[in-house]
């Protein structure tokens, strides 16, 4: 057909288009039963329109009936087929150029597909639109200073002797322990109450220059408040070398560093804090087991004076080896007063005057050995104010009574000198530092805001909405079908 034909053609099809709904214009049953209608009166409108239901249900039954409306449309109006050959690519192109927007119009006008925009619209794009809103032009950008500490503590075996250092329990190391107390103190509501009395955090982070939905409420609780704060702190322990990250945000890069500064020094007097706490508790310890040891030297020292008093006894040792010395001498002058006996009576009668003094003097020797002896074994009589086991004791048995004390006393003495010793040290050691925090890096001054991350929590933002509305689809299905 010529160009005129094609364009006239193309009209009636438009306003048989403008004609009809869009649910109309969709379907294809309802356009098949117009092409039957306009079969008989416009056989060529019948065709164009025939063309519209293939593109929009493609099957072999409408790809049939547009065949016969084709051969249809020739015989009734053969200038169908008279066109050059200009004219034919042109409306080639033409009707191929009207197909694809009739398609991409159609899918877009498909029920289906509105059914799907208008839930994608309203619970993914306008929320994401508003997220990214807010995050690109509303947030307020927050200030984060970090800084890092380390703990460190003395030897404490170094303080004690080393039997009351095993006894006592110290040189245990502690220093992971010692890490997790400064991470659980820094999130307390003691370090709270510390920097709200000192820097007052809350009227920072609820001051109505910030947005809305980052700062703290006016009215916020204890409670609130504790929460926030320990969302704006992040301590971290590496487990490997014990040092402590601490990381501090604020709406300003000056308070910020201010109150990074605050959280270590408050930190580190706590840790000293601790420190010489267990120094005098370790003084104390110390200085019990001293007195104890003083007063059991002072009970042996009193156990043993009184028992020389009570036995007139300077030195119950000393007395015991001249008693035996005196035997020993005894002994030996009988035995030479025996040899000079037998020798007189060798020579002289036993009435002879010289052997009978002889004689005398070596009984008077033997009972004075006796004596000696008896004095060493036997028993004395009962002294009154003696204790009933010292009562009626010999020599030998003094003596051993004696060096019980004795010992006891030398024990005593021993004990304390290394008591002394232990307090002397445990004294200097309680006006030094037992645990102290190192600062390895000191805390900085951000010059760039780090929160908020905009690029990250619009990326996240939409992957966690997308996935949700994914879900909720599937579940609407998922009971569609069910039904």
């Amino acid at each position: 057909m010529t160009q005129q034909a094609q364009l006239e053609l193309e009209e009636r099809f438009r306003v048989l288009r403008a004609s009809l709904s869009a649910e109309q214009w969709s379907d294809w049953h309802y356009l098949i039963a117009r092409v039957e209608e306009l079969t008989p009166a416009d056989i060529a409108l019948a065709f164009r329109l025939m063309q519209r239901v293939k593109n929009l249900n493609p099957t072999e039954q409408n790809q049939h009936r547009l065949t016969e409306l084709q051969k249809q449309a020739l015989e009734e109006t053969p200038a169908l087929a008279i066109t050059s050959s200009r004219e034919s690519k042109s409306a080639r192109l033409l009707n191929n150029a009207q197909s694809l927007k009739e398609q991409i119009a159609g899918v877009f006008s498909h029920p289906q597909f509105t059914k799907f925009k208008r839930p994608f619209t309203l619970f993914v794009l306008t929320p994401f639109f508003l997220f990214a809103f807010y995050q690109i032009v509303i947030a307020s950008p927050r200030y984060e200073s970090q800084a890092r500490l380390i703990v460190r503590e003395p030897d404490g075996m170094a303080t004690l002797d080393p039997a009351m250092a095993l006894m006592s329990g110290f040189g245990v190391s502690g220093a992971n322990s010692d890490t997790e107390l400064v991470k659980v103190f820094i999130h307390s509501n003691d370090m709270m109450d510390y920097l709200e009395n000192t820097l007052k955090i809350k009227d920072h982070f609820s001051n109505n220059e910030h947005d809305y939905f980052s700062r703290l409420s006016d009215d916020a609780s204890r409670e609130s408040l504790f929460n926030y704060y320990s969302d704006k702190i992040t301590v971290e322990i590496d487990d490997e070398s014990q040092v402590v990250s601490i990381f501090v945000q604020a709406f300003d890069p000056a308070f910020a560093h201010l109150m990074s500064k605050t959280i270590v020094d408050h930190a580190e007097w706590y840790i000293n804090e601790i420190g010489h706490n267990l120094a005098k508790k370790q003084l104390e310890f110390v200085k019990l087991e001293h007195l104890k040891v003083e007063q059991r030297l002072q009970t042996a020292k009193s156990g043993l004076i009184s028992f020389q008093r009570r036995h007139d006894l300077l030195d119950p040792e000393a007395e015991g080896m001249a008693l035996q010395q005196i035997t020993y001498q005894l002994e030996g002058k009988i035995a030479a007063q025996l040899t000079e006996l037998r020798a007189l009576k060798s020579s002289m009668s036993e009435n002879a005057s010289q052997v009978i003094q002889a004689r005398s003097q070596l009984e008077s020797m033997q009972q004075q050995l006796e004596k000696e002896r008896s004095r060493l074994t036997s028993q004395n009589p009962s002294v009154e104010g003696l204790p009933e086991d010292e009562k009626n004791l010999s020599v030998s048995q003094i003596l051993a009574k004696f060096s019980d004390y004795k010992i006891n006393m030398e024990l005593a003495l021993q004990a304390y000198t290394s008591s002394q010793v232990s307090l002397e040290k445990s004294r200097i050691e309680a006006y030094r530092q037992l645990k102290y925090l190192v600062t390895v890096e000191t805390p900085t001054i951000p010059e760039e805001a780090k929160y908020p991350q905009v690029f990250y929590n619009i990326s996240l933002f939409l992957a966690v909405i997308l996935m949700l509305f994914g879900i909720g689809r599937i579940l609407l299905a998922t009971v569609a079908e069910l039904r």
